[in-house]
């Protein structure tokens, strides 16, 4: 959700619910894993159509080539198992790509902290004009309207302040002098100019400023982090973000995700449990 308010003469939009978006997802080669299975001799296909659930359950029984006598249930009693043995590792292989926006850089300054299974590519603060006011509110200081008031007025002044210093920057940077104080080449052109004045000019920037993410992760990665940031003692805009992204993953792949349950919290967000955890 996003709003627009006018302060000072900047148009500021406001965001309190972070966006996430699937981007690519796994498939399975059938050719190749059915070769597999008649040079060993064995004849086997999981129920499920989810390609993220099959090569999870293809890496399991690899381990024990279990194909030739498969337990019964299917696809979702499999993986259930492997849950309920802990057998972690097999989840590696279910992979899929995210795209999140509508989030503060504070939050990724948390997310980036995710680093086994997962990678990141983030919109860059000096390459990209931060002219444009969005700011993500927590929701705290949206509820209340002097706590929002005070929120809104520090962000104008911020906003204000970075666009000002950027046109100021790029202007100063045509003098060969300043262009040497800022280890760029005198005469440098336009995109270098923009990108050093953009550099400097964003450390007037608050944490709130939204940004957006991309971000590639695998089954097991993802259960991590939902546990870490859907717990009730974490930010709540994480937790936000990480109740979102299980809705996501809950329709992805139910048989690696339909174990969570969201429990409501006192602050209109909810906890994110499982009876499977550090799987």
């Amino acid at each position: 959700m996003a709003t627009t308010e006018s302060t000072a003469g900047t148009d500021i939009r406001i965001i309190t619910e972070p966006a996430v978006y699937v981007i690519g997802r796994q498939t399975i080669d059938d050719v190749e894993l059915d070769r597999f299975l008649s040079d060993h001799g064995v004849s086997w296909a999981s129920d499920s159509t989810v390609a993220a659930e099959v090569a999870t359950e293809t890496a399991g029984r690899v381990c024990y080539m279990s194909f030739a006598k498969p337990r019964p249930g299917g696809n979702a009693a499999y993986l259930n198992h492997i849950k309920e043995v802990g057998h972690g590792s097999v989840l590696e292989h279910a992979v899929w790509n995210f795209l999140f926006t509508g989030v503060s850089r504070s939050l990724t300054h948390e997310l980036v902290r995710h680093r086994a299974g997962m990678g990141y590519s983030q919109l860059s603060q000096r390459y990209v004009d931060e002219s444009v006011a969005e700011y993500v509110e927590p929701d705290i200081i949206a509820a209340d309207p002097e706590l929002h008031a005070l929120w809104l007025d520090a962000v104008t002044h911020a906003h204000t302040t970075y666009v000002k210093l950027a046109e100021k920057l790029n202007a100063k940077l045509t003098d060969p002098q300043a262009a040497a104080a800022a280890m760029i080449p005198p005469g440098a052109d336009r995109t270098t100019r923009r990108k050093a004045a953009r550099q400097a000019a964003r450390s007037v920037l608050p944490n709130a400023t939204e940004t957006k993410i991309f971000v590639t992760a695998n089954a097991r990665a993802l259960r991590h982090f939902l546990e870490q940031r859907g717990a009730a003692g974490a930010e709540p805009e994480i937790r936000k973000l990480a109740g979102k992204l299980l809705d996501v993953l809950q329709k992805e792949s139910p048989n690696l995700f339909g174990d969570y349950q969201k429990v409501p919290l006192p602050d209109g967000t909810f906890e994110v449990t499982t009876a499977f955890k550090k799987v």
